[in-house]
């Protein structure tokens, strides 16, 4: 741990705060209030588009802001505005979802299309996910024709990181940001946008440097936070092995409320 205390904490939430019994414990949101107490600008960093904010701002209530969608969304939640809404146009995703499908075959995809609360996906249903959903069933090629936020795509064959491998092979970064949040999935984005570009919109609207940001995470989606924060990058300890390899320190699992016992240590020194 750096001397002193960071200006900005962000925190992703599922598989990091959340636990996976998909709840964040009462010591959790306690430690949370008393870090916002210190003064303390608190940040989730999601993978969750704007179509969960309500299930957001319930999991971490003392947020200031909310960067969803992988960083695509950004929400100010003192002023009720959005600073950052990305969306990928249908002809760029389908130029992905071409390149992707001619070396890893067929994948299912999910379309994020809406932004209001509890929104359904498009698409093809897939029975391997793992969160309460409405997917409304419509062909590719009729999602393909609107602008959407995301969109998920899992292979039949492959495990998520060698498709993600085959992604940053043959999707040029200029015309869309793979990546993997642990769902079997890879969520593919518009170009520019992970949670490293989505937080410095936070820092750069409310005046903080990234080396006074302090983050935690799990999964692939972390790395480029991870790369952009300077005062401290910690990984819970069920993180993926490519999080480890770059965290500067490792707290307890999310289910043994391993950024509350960081942060307790923190503000108890």
């Amino acid at each position: 741990m750096k001397p002193g205390l960071p200006k900005l904490i962000a925190t992703d939430l599922d598989g990091t705060l959340v636990r996976s019994d998909n709840t964040v414990s009462a010591y959790t949101h306690e430690v949370l209030d008393r870090v916002r107490a210190a003064g303390i600008r608190i940040v989730a960093a999601t993978g969750r588009g704007p179509r969960l904010t309500s299930l957001t701002r319930n999991d971490i209530r003392v947020a200031d802001f909310l960067v969803l969608a992988q960083g695509g969304w950004v929400l100010d939640l003192e002023d009720s505005r959005y600073l950052r809404q990305a969306r990928l146009p249908g002809p760029a995703l389908g130029r992905v979802l071409g390149a992707l499908e001619s070396v890893a075959g067929p994948l299912s995809v999910m379309f994020e299309a809406l932004e209001h609360d509890e929104s359904p996906l498009w698409g093809d249903y897939d029975p391997t996910w793992r969160f309460p959903v409405t997917v409304e069933d419509r062909p590719r090629a009729e999602c393909l024709d609107a602008e959407v936020i995301k969109a998920f795509a899992r292979s039949f064959e492959l495990g998520v990181d060698e498709l993600l491998a085959m992604a940053h092979r043959v999707v040029p970064p200029a015309l869309a940001t793979v990546t993997q949040a642990g769902l079997d999935y890879v969520e593919i984005c518009p170009p520019s946008v992970d949670k490293g570009t989505g937080l410095s919109v936070v820092a750069e609207s409310i005046g903080v440097d990234p080396s006074d940001v302090l983050v935690f995470g799990d999964m692939p989606n972390d790395l480029p936070m991870f790369a952009w924060a300077g005062w401290g990058r910690v990984a819970v300890a069920n993180a993926h092995p490519s999080l480890l390899a770059v965290a500067d320190d490792v707290t307890l699992t999310n289910d043994e409320d391993g950024v509350a016992h960081y942060l307790d240590r923190l503000l108890s020194r």
